[in-house]
């Protein structure tokens, strides 16, 4: 989309001024619950801010099946989203 295009070029930027580190794309997250492969999340990005590790989805809506991902990444890994 193009807002996430534009999260991205801001993010580039805020790299290379040392704001934030080691900038990835789409990283993944399984969610599996107890032996159950219960399929996945893929985020925007995920980087380091201020010595955490931060995972950003930039959304237009949520929806419910996002909702339940959401708290099955923070369940599951101990990783809040930040939503842009």
């Amino acid at each position: 989309s193009k807002k996430e295009g534009a999260r991205y070029l801001e993010l580039r930027m805020r790299e290379k001024a040392g704001q934030i580190k080691n900038l990835e794309l789409q990283p993944r997250y399984d969610l599996i619950v107890n032996g159950v492969n219960c399929g996945f999340y893929k985020g925007d990005f995920r980087y380091f801010e201020d010595g955490k590790r931060v995972c950003e989805d930039v959304k237009g809506m949520k929806t419910p099946v996002y909702n339940l991902k959401a708290k099955l990444v923070r369940a599951l890994y101990n990783v809040e989203i930040k939503e842009t």
